[in-house]
């Protein structure tokens, strides 16, 4: 434990300048080196008989660039007091409204196994893999489910209401519904 002190410790000021120069950002930086730092520590003992100083490093580096990598993802940060009246959240109009309406009605009269395949891969973001590990089904039965789903749920979009009651199961031998040989 001394060893590893002995070290680090006068690393860091070197890591911080190294990680505010690659970020731009001080606090972003102190961040990035205090999770550098908890990797040092934990992964010690597992490093190989290299330079502790081009090891920490590249710790750093790494961690910088995913820091990148995710902020170009996720978009600037602003507090939401600086934020401008504009640019919050709008009114819906009347009309979107109304579909979102529609829509949530439509997913309720989907049959439950192809509401909880549509809910789990279009609203939580789920990857089919997952979405079958949730549901206990194979990648097949998730993608061909999802299909069936997308489809109905279009179907309910484009109908009446009225029209939309028999299509929760369509009968055999209806237009929407082939035999693959």
């Amino acid at each position: 434990m001394n060893d590893m002190l002995s070290q680090i410790e006068p690393m860091i000021p070197a890591l911080r300048r190294y990680a505010r120069g690659l970020l731009g950002d001080p606090e972003t930086a102190d961040d990035i080196v205090q999770d550098c730092l908890v990797r040092i520590v934990a992964s010690w003992r597992k490093r190989r008989n290299e330079d502790a100083r081009s090891w920490a490093f590249a710790i750093l580096h790494n961690l910088s660039v995913n820091r990148l990598r995710q902020n170009l993802r996720r978009g600037a940060a602003m507090p939401i007091d600086d934020m401008p009246e504009t640019v919050g959240a709008l009114q819906a109009t009347q009309e979107q409204t109304v579909f979102g309406h529609e829509v949530m009605s439509a997913i309720e009269r989907l049959p439950p196994d192809h509401r909880a395949i549509l809910l789990l891969i279009s609203v939580e973001d789920m990857s089919y893999a997952e979405a079958g590990q949730v549901l206990g089904i194979p990648l097949g039965t998730v993608m061909s489910r999802l299909s069936r789903a997308r489809e109905q749920l279009r179907m309910l979009l484009e109908n009446t209401p009225a029209d939309a009651s028999t299509l929760q199961r369509p009968a055999p031998g209806s237009p929407y519904i082939r035999r693959v040989k």
